[in-house]
């Protein structure tokens, strides 16, 4: 079982992730949610991301909310639950920043 995230926890979980990305692909906060837009050379390669990345959520039994157009992916991550955000989230949102082709 994982714990709900304070929110000085998680401002500083989210500094972390962001920390050398380019600030057009930072993560952030909308609606409760940590999120995300990704965007890929092709379908081909955002598809083969969302099948590395579901491999992933199984390990991690924690899914995402995600919606997926040509070359694009929305994600929005959270962990239903604690009702907020946990370390899971922070977790699958770096192994989605690592595997981003």
């Amino acid at each position: 079982m994982v714990d709900k995230l304070s929110e000085s926890e998680t401002q500083a979980k989210l500094v972390e992730l962001n920390q050398g990305l380019p600030a057009d692909q930072h993560w952030h906060i909308s609606d409760s949610k940590l999120a995300k837009n990704f965007k890929f050379k092709s379908f081909i390669r955002a598809f083969g991301w969302m099948s590395q990345i579901a491999i992933w959520a199984e390990k991690l039994n924690h899914h995402p909310e995600w919606f997926n157009v040509y070359n694009k992916v929305e994600v929005k991550l959270t962990t239903h639950d604690v009702g907020g955000l946990s370390e899971l989230d922070f977790k699958l949102a770096s192994k989605m920043d690592l595997l981003q082709v």
